[in-house]
């Protein structure tokens, strides 16, 4: 029994980290019919609340509403010249989140003035 004390002891105060990869996908500027939307590529172990509480706190994101989709990996068969060889990807997750209506740009793509305007190279 003092083993087990001794051990949480000696592991001091255990602190969560985030070490899930999330993958963006695709994403959705807001318009003044839909709020701004995102598609992620998530471990298949993931939960609708672990996705929302990752982007809350760590990105500091309004997340309104997260849905999920199980897919299964890809099945292959590779055919040699003696035998045929059976192999699969990995399952994944895709997580469609919804952003509150304050998040109006995604982020992607940036305007830079003076580069991406018609007038510049005349």
């Amino acid at each position: 029994m003092a083993s087990i004390t001794t051990k949480r002891m000696k592991q001091g105060y255990l602190m969560w980290m985030p070490t899930m990869p999330m993958v963006l996908l695709h994403a959705e500027h807001a318009t003044e019919s839909s709020p701004a939307k995102a598609i992620f590529r998530v471990l298949p172990k993931m939960t609708k609340h672990e996705v929302k509480e990752y982007l809350t706190k760590i990105y500091d994101l309004p997340v309104v509403q997260v849905r999920t989709q199980n897919y299964l990996g890809k099945r292959m068969r590779m055919i040699g010249k003696r035998q045929v060889v059976y192999a699969k990807r990995p399952d994944y997750k895709k997580a469609f989140v919804t952003f509150d209506n304050t998040l109006a740009d995604t982020g992607l793509g940036c305007f830079v003035p003076g580069i991406n305007t018609k007038g510049a190279n005349e």
